[in-house]
């Protein structure tokens, strides 16, 4: 049998093998995923509020949307694609794990030179590049984030914490949806359970999916009524900035 052929069996049949013995203790292997998606979201969220509580003389001038006004299904429609594609890009480092450090591995020994050091340590390889571009997309969406969070507070002349909180009901369950598959990645690559990962992928997505569906209508229908009950500000919103009056409607 072709060497790459036979990885991808051997592939197959873990992750056959895995997703069985999953379903003995579903809610403790997806338990753990959700507790270090959940931790990589608090952090996020944490670090949001931090840069936006420091930030100062900038001013964001918004659009009454989702989720500071009620949507509709286009808006409901746009969230979601938006969030899927994240998710797709954080399954794909799931499905790169499995294939640096299960698959490559077994096709070391067909290699020579450099390649089959590749082979040899794609899985070390793996982690370094996910943690790196892992930190580097949280650190540039937290200062994103956090920086734009400042001006629309600054302009809706309220706090960001009181701004976050609003938003808290849809940010905390899509989050925590879309770091599922980076913390199945995380925990399997340092217990060396790399032949799980294909597994974890399946998983992790269908877990998600249904998740970020629901948080989508809540960004949409419900955290607007949240927003407004929390600041009090219903359209048409009218703010002076720079000399000029500004009515947003």
């Amino acid at each position: 049998m072709d060497v790459s052929a036979y990885a991808f069996a051997h592939g197959v049949r873990h992750t056959r093998a895995t997703l069985r013995a999953w379903q003995k203790t579903p809610g403790a292997v997806v338990g753990r995923w959700a507790a270090g998606s959940a931790l990589a979201a608090a952090t996020l969220l944490a670090a949001v509020w931090l840069i936006a509580s420091v930030e100062g003389g900038y001013e964001q001038i918004i659009t009454l949307r989702p989720p500071f006004a009620v949507g509709d299904l286009g808006n409901v429609l746009a969230v979601l694609r938006s969030n899927l594609l994240v998710l797709a890009l954080h399954a794909m480092a799931c499905v790169a794990g499995f294939i640096a450090g299960s698959s490559l591995p077994l096709q070391a020994a067909h290699h020579q030179g450099v390649s089959r050091w590749v082979h040899e340590h794609g899985g070390r390889i793996a982690i370094a590049f996910v943690i790196g571009a892992t930190t580097f997309s949280l650190s540039a969406q937290a200062y994103l984030l956090g920086h734009t969070l400042a001006g629309v507070a600054h302009f809706l002349r309220v706090s960001p914490g009181l701004l976050l909180l609003a938003v808290l009901p849809h940010a905390t369950p899509e989050l925590v949806a879309l770091f599922l598959p980076l913390a199945a990645w995380i925990i399997a690559s340092r217990r060396g359970e790399w032949e799980q990962l294909l597994a974890a992928t399946f998983v992790t997505v269908a877990v998600a999916v249904p998740v970020l569906v629901i948080a989508a209508f809540v960004e949409v229908y419900i955290s607007p009524h949240l927003f407004t009950a929390l600041t009090h500000i219903h359209p048409p919103i009218i703010r002076s900035s720079e000399g000029w009056i500004v009515t947003v409607h």
